[in-house]
């Protein structure tokens, strides 16, 4: 069989050399390697495309996880990583420090809500903690994200044994617990197509990502969303059990208010570039204005762990921890 060979067309060579410089132009810029939480893709995908308009030189590559699953890709696999964003800063305290990581920066807030779609069933009985009645009823089903996994999983856990103490429903808390396994996920943002396609009803998510996915949902009392700073005493009441840093261990989180953190660990193969992408998402007019444009408020203040260790060029955004002024200007 004889095969004839087509010349290019002409029309289509600039295509070609187009793509050929793209691909150059992708390989000759710095990798910046960014593990974030699933709650954060949204707002860090347009925080990326900024970044990169502003460094040419550097190109930001995204991995967005659970937050404990982000850290352990470091710890237990060995996964080199420029800058990790989690959705809890105690992630960084217990999983990274001191032997991954040297400091630590709180740089955001959240809330939990409770996500729905038009067609959930319960909807006219949701307020005053019907919710909780709503949940419990066999013909009802709702998702949550894996303790294990991801800190909205076990935030779900303390918001239920909170919601249970603050509407007085004993036991209720563990009876929702004990259902719709089935739909429990790695991470909260996981849950999102469940809600999409209507296969559940309800999913316990943060704000911001109800909120930046169109979803109508319920916001819970401060009492049970672990999103106001004012009321920690009254979330350490509750608890979750999660597996620890070593297999066969468990620890205990007690809640506190949602803080979100972000650090360069030990083993960053771009120090350079995560110090720039940091810095980039902690200055008000840049990374923080896009978080709150996508329904995601700053830390007030922004402040660090281990300050004194933290870089140079990132000090002058952030307070020590036990500091009460406010926050300087970025």
């Amino acid at each position: 069989e004889t095969r004839v060979l087509r010349p290019v067309s002409l029309t289509a060579l600039p295509l070609i050399l187009l793509s050929c410089s793209v691909v150059k132009e992708n390989r000759d810029r710095q990798p910046v390697v960014v593990f974030h939480a699933g709650s954060l893709s949204v707002p860090f995908l347009e925080i990326s495309e900024a970044f990169e308009e502003e460094h040419p030189n550097f190109r930001v590559v995204r991995e967005a996880a659970g937050s404990r699953t982000c850290a352990r890709k470091i710890t237990d696999l060995g996964r080199q990583c420029d800058v990790l964003a989690s959705a809890d800063f105690r992630v960084v305290e217990e999983l990274l420090m001191p032997e991954y990581a040297d400091w630590n920066i709180k740089f955001a807030r959240n809330e939990l809500c409770l996500a729905y779609h038009d067609g959930s069933a319960g909807l006219d009985r949701l307020e005053n903690g019907g919710w909780l009645d709503v949940l419990t009823e066999d013909n009802v089903n709702y998702g949550r994200s894996d303790p294990d996994s991801d800190p909205c999983g076990y935030r779900t856990v303390q918001a239920l044994r909170l919601a249970e103490r603050h509407f007085g429903m004993p036991d209720v808390a563990e009876r929702l617990l004990a259902k719709d396994s089935r739909f429990v996920r790695p991470k909260s943002s996981d849950l999102i197509s469940l809600l999409e396609t209507r296969s559940i009803d309800y999913v316990f998510i943060y704000r911001s990502v109800a909120e930046q996915h169109g979803f109508p949902y319920l916001a819970l009392p401060d009492e049970v969303n672990l999103g106001n700073p004012e009321l920690a005493d009254w979330y350490a009441k509750s608890s979750a059990t999660i597996s620890g840093d070593a297999p066969g261990t468990v620890v205990t989180e007690h809640g506190i208010p949602m803080l979100y953190s972000v650090t360069i660990p030990r083993n960053a193969a771009n120090p350079e570039g995560a110090e720039a992408f940091v810095q980039f998402l902690l200055r008000k007019d840049k990374g923080l204005r896009i978080l709150e444009k996508h329904h995601q408020a700053p830390a007030t203040p922004i402040t660090g762990d281990n300050w004194e260790r933290i870089p140079e060029s990132l000090q002058m955004l952030v307070l020590r921890d036990d500091s009460t002024r406010e926050a300087p200007a970025g």
